[in-house]
């Protein structure tokens, strides 16, 4: 684990994440917003724009290999470390204008061996952890990156490579800055990409924006993660009722498809990762990207009830609850499937056993402290369930999913459940899962990989 560790930390001293800022010391903070707030208040805007920045900073760097630095104007190491937190790597900026203190700081890295480095400010208050994930997914393709601010400058800037032209002799906080930074950057040769556009806050006039991003919270309540592969037919209606509760943040997972499955997610506004086939890890990839306090597994066959963001905050604020799940509901008419969806729903009341296709939710930092999915090639639903029976009560709430029977249909309903109920026996009484999976392809549905089925 040790060799783990250190590869770890290597790759994470290799890409750096800079935030630069201000001590808030009335007078000398904010000076701009003076006049509408006064040098207490505006310094004490500053210390929360700023405590929000890193808030979206640690989200990001808790899920990727990427290191933290602030860089400050004004305060000791002391009184960062009370400000900021101890845990995070504090330097000086230095003298001079913006232009070069940035500069400063972005050679100093690149000095230290770092491969990528990302430099945002703390004005935007719309900055997000997917934003600085776009910002160095763009510099494993180009050697600059901005985003763009609408007042004309910038508040994110990412180099592969020192790059001092690109600071000197700007004008700055005017208009013209992204124009002539982008015009720079053409005559040095960068190959530039651009993020989001964010408002800023500088002058009394966007407070406006503070107080709009201020009233949103700085962490989504809910992280839907939707591990997918190949499923172009299905995913659109359950991103469809997903994004009924624009509140939620939703993750696709794309397991590599050969068909539009990214492209429809993206299109519902979803964030996309790309990983290796196989459900559990699938899903763990995306929780440990997901900015949620709670954490929803849904399949991209199945279609969430409505307000199920509701529902689930609802379930999970009660004491003892490790985790919950819906009731089954199948697409299709006929008794066969009546049938099926009792006794799942039987098992699930009674036995405390809800299946992956009914959708799991827990508190994303119970999912952590118990390990997340195993890595196993089938029953990683079945087992991670059985994990949280440990840690507290499984409610299946009083709602309905409501997924695609395509799989009983294609197997047809009698061979399917009882293949289903032969693999969880075996299972229980210490099959090999890669076993059991072997066996599983050999019979397998159009369903993707990895599925592990209600009765």
């Amino acid at each position: 684990m040790s060799g783990v560790r250190a590869e770890t930390e290597d790759a994470a001293r290799r890409r750096t994440l800079i935030v630069l800022t201000r001590y808030p010391e009335p007078g000398r903070t904010k000076t701009r917003l003076i006049p509408a707030l006064g040098a207490g208040r505006a310094a004490e805007l500053h210390g929360r724009m700023t405590g929000r920045v890193m808030l979206r900073a640690r989200q990001f760097a808790d899920s990727s290999r990427v290191s933290i630095e602030v860089c400050h104007d004004g305060g000791s190491t002391e009184d960062m470390a009370a400000w900021l937190g101890a845990d995070l790597t504090c330097r000086p900026q230095g003298d001079g204008d913006l232009g070069r203190r940035m500069a400063v700081a972005l050679k100093a890295a690149f000095d230290r061996g770092v491969e990528a480095a990302v430099l945002v400010g703390t004005d935007c208050p719309d900055i997000s952890p997917r934003i600085i994930e776009d910002a160095f997914g763009a510099l494993t393709t180009h050697d600059l990156v901005l985003g763009p601010a609408e007042d004309g400058g910038y508040y994110l800037i990412g180099l592969t490579r020192n790059a001092p032209g690109l600071f000197e002799d700007m004008t700055w906080s005017t208009d013209r800055v992204l124009r002539d930074t982008l015009a720079r950057a053409g005559r040095l040769g960068l190959k530039t990409a651009l993020v989001d556009t964010l408002p800023d806050v500088d002058r009394p006039r966007d407070l406006l924006v503070w107080e709009k991003a201020a009233a949103r919270p700085a962490r989504p309540p809910l992280s839907v993660v939707i591990p997918a592969l190949n499923e172009a037919d299905n995913i659109g209606p359950t991103l469809a009722e997903v994004a009924r509760s624009p509140g939620a943040e939703t993750i696709v997972v794309d397991g590599g498809s050969r068909d539009h499955t990214a492209d429809i997610a993206r299109t519902y506004g979803a964030r996309v990762l790309e990983t290796a086939p196989g459900r559990g890890p699938q899903m763990n990839a995306g929780a440990a990207r997901a900015a949620g306090r709670q954490l929803f597994f849904l399949h991209a066959d199945t279609r969430p009830p409505p307000g199920f963001d509701r529902i689930i905050d609802r379930v999970l604020r009660h004491a003892g609850v490790a985790a919950g799940a819906f009731e089954l509901g199948i697409d299709g008419p006929g008794p066969g499937l009546r049938w099926i969806e009792m006794t799942a729903n039987w098992r699930a009341r009674l036995a405390k056993l809800p299946y992956g296709d009914q959708g799991l939710f827990l508190a994303a930092d119970v999912f952590h402290r118990v390990g997340g999915f195993p890595d196993l090639p089938i029953m990683e639903d079945f087992v991670m369930v059985k994990r949280l029976r440990r840690r507290g009560r499984i409610v299946v709430a009083p709602a309905r999913v409501r997924t695609s029977a395509r799989r009983w249909r294609s197997y047809g309903l009698g061979r399917n459940t009882v293949r289903n109920q032969l693999i969880v026996a075996a299972y229980s009484l210490g099959v090999d899962p890669r076993r059991l999976a072997r066996w599983y392809d050999s019979h397998r549905d159009p369903s993707p990989p990895g599925r592990t089925e209600t009765a």
